[in-house]
């Protein structure tokens, strides 16, 4: 229970990716975290890739990122539909500047384009989103996980459990 006393954020849209929601929610939630869902507004239950539903606990424009202590954003091509809510994109870019936590795996790399929190870090993510990633003036990194300050960014689920071990990590400090 090293997170107890933890509240993080957990961004959702349509078509995410299963395990890349579902393994950090409940490894969190194992860890003593209070795991908050997030979805756009656009919606009260936001389906992944495969149909599985995932219902939301309140929408973007509710979250005030001074009371929490991190955002998860998963992959999938939910950070393309979720970057287009500019509430969203404010959750990410406020937890940043505001020293918090913020762990993207996958696509979710292009929410941290969109907050432009990117310029001279060193990133990873799935491969069909590097250009973008550089792009936005970050290094790209080939590994399963990469931490760059209160950045943590993985690739694809066979890495969550480097994600996800980070994440703990840095949370119980």
């Amino acid at each position: 229970m090293r997170l107890k006393g933890k509240k993080i954020v957990l961004l959702a849209e349509n078509v995410y990716q299963e395990l890349e929601l579902w393994v950090p929610y409940y490894r969190l939630k194992e860890e003593g975290a209070d795991v908050t869902i997030v979805g756009t507004g656009s919606s009260q239950t936001y389906t992944s890739k495969h149909g599985y539903p995932v219902e939301v606990h309140k929408e973007a424009g509710q979250i005030d990122m001074s009371d929490y202590d991190g955002v998860v954003i998963p992959g999938g091509y939910a950070p393309d539909l979720m970057r287009r809510y500019p509430e969203m994109v404010k959750i990410v870019r406020e937890a940043y500047h505001q020293g918090k936590m913020v762990a993207a795996i996958c696509h979710a790399g292009w929410m941290l384009v969109s907050a432009g929190i990117l310029k001279g870090k060193r990133v990873t993510g799935v491969s069909a989103i590097r250009d973008d990633l550089v792009n936005a003036g970050a290094t790209y990194v080939d590994a399963e996980m990469v931490r760059d300050g209160n950045l943590i960014t993985s690739r694809k689920p066979d890495d969550l459990p480097a994600f996800c071990r980070e994440m703990v990590n840095v949370l119980s400090k």
